[in-house]
Order: C-alpha cells, then structure tokens, then sequence
C-alpha cells in the first residue's frame, strides 16, 4: 500500500520561507513522477512544481525564481524550498506521485503567508 505524506507546512510572514517534505512508502519513487500542487480556497488546484525519475525538474512560471523541488531517492522523499512566500502562496499544498498503476495522493499540508 502507497502512503504520501506531506508535512512542513505552517504560518509565515510575506518574504519567510518554508520547506516542505514528502515522504512515500510502500513505493519507491525512484521510478516515480513527483508533483508538488496547492489548492487555494475558492480555487482549483494547480501545479507548482514537478520531478521526474529522469532528474528533469520544473516549476510553474508563477512561483520561478522563489520554488524548488528537490528529491532525495534514498529516503523516498521530495522537498519544496519556498522561499520569499507571498499571501498569494495561501494553499494546502499537496503531493502526488504517479507510477505505472496510477496515481496516489498526500493528505495535504496548509501554508498560511500573512502579516
């Protein structure tokens, strides 16, 4: 059984950063496409930035130059460094993993940016 968990998440002043983690078992995501999504409220969820098993990685143009994803194969885990948060970054942020049986979710983890 796949497990995704998300954890990092917190509230932060506009310009702190935070680091989120996702850690999977059950699978490894060595041959895994990673994804990190937010969802704010009243909003659909969008990608924010995403890892393939190749070690190609992107970000959305809207969070470039202040997000990056990073994996770590060996602990079975990705990372989002967010940095320079803005109260427009205000989401549960969740991850996704995706193999060749489909795809498994994280129960998401809040990110509140305010003063």
């Amino acid at each position: 059984q796949v497990q995704v968990v998300e954890s990092g998440g917190g509230l932060v002043q506009p310009g702190e950063s935070l680091r989120l983690s996702c850690t999977v078992s059950g699978r490894t995501i060595s041959v895994a496409f990673m994804g990190w999504y937010r969802q704010a409220p009243g909003r659909q969820r969008e990608l924010v930035a995403d890892s393939f098993s190749d070690g190609t990685a992107t970000v959305t143009n809207t969070v470039k130059g202040r997000f990056t994803i990073s994996r770590d194969n060996a602990k079975n885990a990705v990372y989002l460094q967010m940095n320079d948060l803005e109260p427009e970054d205000t989401a549960v942020y969740y991850c996704r993993g995706t193999w060749i049986e489909g795809d498994h979710w994280g129960q998401g983890t809040q990110v509140t940016v305010s003063s």
